[in-house]
């Protein structure tokens, strides 16, 4: 009985650990304008929670793995940046269990994302 009680426990944590991994995403910076702070959250969250981004900022130009603990196996987030002007723009339903990289531009006077 022990030994399936571990098979079972063994079985959770490995099958946790890998979902915990499925929404990280890659993070490229092509706005022209140094991005402060990044938030994630599911639509249905009423707060963002911590910024995810870490220590420092993302560069234009620059590129981040963005890395964290979801405490849903949710695809679908909302992703909002803060520029280093304090400027805010969030972008809503980003699978990220599909979606490997998400590259934010500035174009024409509008923020936009693209998904890959």
């Amino acid at each position: 009985m022990k030994k399936i009680l571990l098979a079972a426990v063994s079985t959770l944590c490995l099958s946790s650990t890998a979902f915990a991994a499925d929404q990280d995403f890659t993070l490229k910076n092509r706005t022209g304008y140094e991005i402060n702070e990044v938030y994630v959250s599911t639509p249905a969250a009423k707060v963002w929670g911590n910024d995810i981004l870490g220590e420092g900022v993302l560069a234009t130009g620059a590129s981040k793995k963005i890395r964290f603990k979801p405490t849903t196996s949710a695809c679908n987030w909302e992703i909002k940046v803060v520029f280093s002007d304090g400027e805010k723009v969030e972008w809503d339903a980003f699978d990220l269990c599909t979606t490997h990289t998400i590259t934010l531009k500035y174009e024409n006077n509008e923020a936009s994302a693209e998904a890959e």
